[in-house]
């Protein structure tokens, strides 16, 4: 009996001490794999708060933007609306159907040409040169209509 005692003992300390070994490396374990997760959790805490205040920089910068938007809009319709930007986008109507015609019509670019030079020729005389400067000088003539009234009050 003694014989077994002494072989279970002999084959119980290898085992004890085995297990003491893999108690160690399953402790070591563990705690690498607590100190990972708490490395992680701060990474992914990190990101998180980043990503969260990117977000709210994001949708700042939106809403600014539709503020802006809003106000360009806004703006612009304002700026339409002014005394002569209709009239401005008309003449751009017309110019673009000048064009148009010049293009597709073979004998109303010529006299189109002919006409609209004569015509700047004439605007240009009304500000620069001799005309403006004897219209200064000399006084317009009444026009028909006050001939025809003067004309009425002799005759009565």
């Amino acid at each position: 009996m003694e014989n077994i005692i002494i072989g279970v003992a002999i084959g119980f300390i290898p085992m004890l001490v085995v297990l003491i070994i893999q108690y160690s490396k399953h402790a070591t374990k563990a705690k690498e794999h607590k100190q990972e997760i708490a490395r992680l959790r701060s990474m992914l805490t990190d990101r998180m708060d980043l990503e969260s205040d990117g977000l709210s920089k994001l949708k700042g910068e939106i809403a600014d933007l539709k503020a802006q938007n809003e106000n360009l809009r806004i703006s612009l319709r304002t700026y339409a609306q002014k005394p002569g930007r209709k009239e401005v986008s008309r003449l751009h109507v017309y110019q673009q159907a000048a064009d148009r015609l010049t293009i597709n019509s073979p004998g109303f670019g010529a006299a189109w040409q002919a006409a609209l030079k004569e015509s700047e020729d004439e605007f240009e005389k009304t500000f620069y040169g001799i005309q403006p400067f004897i219209r200064r000088v000399i006084p317009l003539k009444s026009s028909d209509a006050n001939v025809v009234g003067r004309l009425e009050k002799d005759q009565d």
